[in-house]
């Protein structure tokens, strides 16, 4: 009998270690033989700690478990799930990035091999640099972190840059509300990222990689650093990659909990050891990175991704999607819903479906009032926009943004002033300090809400006008992507506004 138990963050906030124990305990009372594997998560949120086991006919889930389930888990007698395959809200995504995450022991090496892992990285070793990018380039994959560039040419970039020596550096740094996508493949399957930063390193000549990771993720500092050792004893990594006579070795470097150390060039001066403010460009971290050399900085799901587009081919990647955002994003699904979790899909779904179908609306109840996606410098949208389809460009074009994809979700009792408020008041407390528009717009941004708020109408022009000059002025998005949540809060719910000019008066 092999009984799965996840050893996510989230799992384990929930409850998972207790269980495995508990499993455990039962088990060896009964002098029962069973095989016990800690997964990743599969990414149902609201069913955590879920058990899985197979008892030879594939894999049943249970959920949520609590400790006293044990007994009639091994039972056989505690009301299941079915096939977790099967759920709805599983069997409905497309999981690419995230095939292997929840399914198999995320450092069993042997595990991840035997479910496609590290095809893609020899498929790249008998590549060209220049067919390796061009395959990144015909796949359309696009940073999955900020504004959706495109990999392939960042990559081309750095391969075209002449130098002795150049770097891969994986943001990890992963500090929006309502995200949790990149924590969950560095527990759930850290192999595809380690082959995806080789096969980065392969197609630039770049021969060192750094792991940027927030201090707050312990657990996926653990895993990363266990995963690397792991992949360097089995020539995965280091100066003979896969006996190809290739070199790519990496490291973890652990960042002290600045938000604006998400913005890569204020990441690659903390990964120097400086303190993390924003570096002016050009000169481009591609061409004048990381100790001045060239350097690849891309988010965790965009490195991820690389395994399974050289393993499928960039056809195949590219086959998934809508106009220019090829592919598959893994959205996370946050805030007051029913369903909260992690929802891999082809871009192109309306927003409504994932709030009110996929999410299943709100957990209060309530009717949905607003949903910011992009984390806490995105934008809100309101239920009449909910057509617009998850794509850069629909985004782009209904005023907001996707960037990690992260979407919260809020009911009918949130008050938008507020939110704008936090907005700027968030800006002003991460700002590292660099550039005048953020450094004190905000500060001035939080002065003037507080000003509507109190009945001052003459304020509401004075906003946008800020959120204007902050928005153009701006060394990097902190700064720059602010005025979005404020903008979208004052326009399109103008009556939080004027209520609080009327509770004033």
């Amino acid at each position: 009998m092999k009984i799965y138990v996840p050893r996510d963050s989230a799992a384990k906030a929930l409850g998972a270690d207790d269980i495995a124990a508990a499993i455990r305990a039962e088990a060896d009372r009964r002098g029962l033989e069973i095989d016990l594997i800690r997964t990743g998560t599969r990414g149902m949120i609201w069913l955590e700690p879920l058990v899985e086991i197979d008892r030879g006919e594939g894999r049943e889930g249970f959920g949520p478990v609590a400790p006293g389930d044990a007994p009639a888990l091994l039972d056989g007698t505690l009301p299941g799930l079915g096939r977790v395959e099967e759920i709805p809200f599983f069997a409905r995504q497309t999981r690419l990035t995230f095939a292997r995450c929840g399914v198999t022991d995320p450092l069993s090496l042997v595990d991840y091999e035997a479910l496609g892992g590290l095809a893609g990285l020899r498929r790249a070793l008998g590549m060209s640099a220049e067919a390796i990018v061009d395959e990144i380039k015909l796949s359309g994959l696009r940073g999955r972190g900020g504004a959706g560039f495109p990999t392939g040419i960042k990559w081309d970039t750095v391969r075209l840059a002449k130098s002795a020596r150049k770097y891969i550096v994986c943001n990890a740094d992963e500090g929006d509300s309502g995200t949790f996508a990149d924590r969950m493949i560095i527990e759930g399957d850290p192999f595809c990222l380690i082959e995806g930063m080789a096969i980065a390193g392969l197609g630039t000549g770049a021969t060192k990689g750094f792991v940027y990771l927030r201090s707050e993720y312990p657990d996926a500092i653990a895993v990363m650093e266990e995963a690397i050792e792991i992949a360097r004893a089995a020539g995965v990594l280091g100066a003979d990659v896969l006996g190809s006579g290739k070199g790519f070795d990496m490291e973890v470097r652990v960042g002290a909990g600045a938000y604006v150390c998400g913005e890569e060039t204020s990441l690659l001066n903390s990964l120097e050891g400086k303190r993390g403010v924003v570096r002016a460009k050009p000169p481009l971290p591609a061409l004048e990175g990381a100790f001045g050399q060239p350097t690849v900085v891309n988010n965790v799901l965009s490195l991820a991704t690389v395994p399974v587009i050289f393993e499928k081919g960039a056809g195949f990647y590219a086959g998934f999607g809508l106009g220019r955002s090829k592919g598959t994003m893994p959205i996370q699904i946050a805030g007051n819903v029913k369903y909260g979790g992690l929802y891999e899909t082809a871009f192109g779904m309306p927003l409504g479906e994932l709030v009110n179908d996929i999410a299943g609306g709100t957990a209060s109840g309530r009717p949905v009032k607003a949903v910011q996606v992009g984390g806490p410098l995105g934008a809100y949208f309101a239920p009449e926009q909910f057509d617009t389809r998850f794509s850069y460009e629909e985004f782009d074009g209904a005023g907001g943004l996707i960037g990690h994809a992260g979407i919260v979700v809020f009911d009918e009792t949130v008050d938008m002033l507020k939110m704008a408020r936090f907005a700027m008041e968030f800006c002003a407390v991460e700002s590292c300090g660099k550039c005048t528009p953020c450094r004190i717009g905000a500060v001035r941004g939080v002065e003037t809400i507080d000003r509507i708020a109190q009945g001052d109408a003459d304020a509401v022009p004075l906003l946008t006008d800020l959120c204007e000059t902050m928005k153009e002025g701006s060394l990097c998005a902190l700064g720059g992507f602010t005025p979005y949540p404020v903008m979208s809060a004052l326009t399109l719910f103008p009556d939080d506004f004027a209520t609080a000019k009327e509770a004033a008066e």
